[in-house]
């Protein structure tokens, strides 16, 4: 499962136990491109930016190759998406992996994309 940058976020909140058993439970990776967008944010405080750390110690970050830089050319040229969507995207199609993320209509037009919010039901969401 490849996790998008909002979901790393989210399971950063106190509250979002849920979420992060959902992550425990399966093996993760991020794109590196999830790591720059976390690690930038800007509402980050101290503790939150050193319990980002130990995540990304802990979890695969998978480069930006060429073959995902191909992908995510192509997704962009097909519709207009955000150049880190198409990263992140063209990462778990290169990859063979789902794609956790809250923001489901960024990505819905990606027919070959398995997708899932973890937000709103676990793996229902997954197509």
């Amino acid at each position: 499962m490849l996790l998008d940058s909002n979901i790393v976020i989210y399971a950063a909140n106190p509250a979002s136990e849920i979420l992060r058993h959902f992550i425990q439970q399966r093996r993760c990776a991020v794109s590196s491109i999830t790591y720059v967008e976390v690690m930038d944010y800007r509402a980050l405080n101290v503790q939150d930016r050193t319990y980002f750390e130990r995540f990304f110690e802990t979890t695969d970050v998978l480069p930006i190759s060429d073959a995902v830089l191909r992908r995510a050319f192509t997704l962009r040229r097909r519709r207009r998406l955000k150049f880190t969507d198409a990263v992140i995207a063209a990462t778990a199609l290169e990859h063979g992996l789902t794609l956790a993320t809250r923001n489901l209509k960024d990505f819905t037009h990606i027919t070959e994309l398995s997708i899932v919010n973890p937000l709103v039901g676990g793996l229902s969401n997954e197509r």
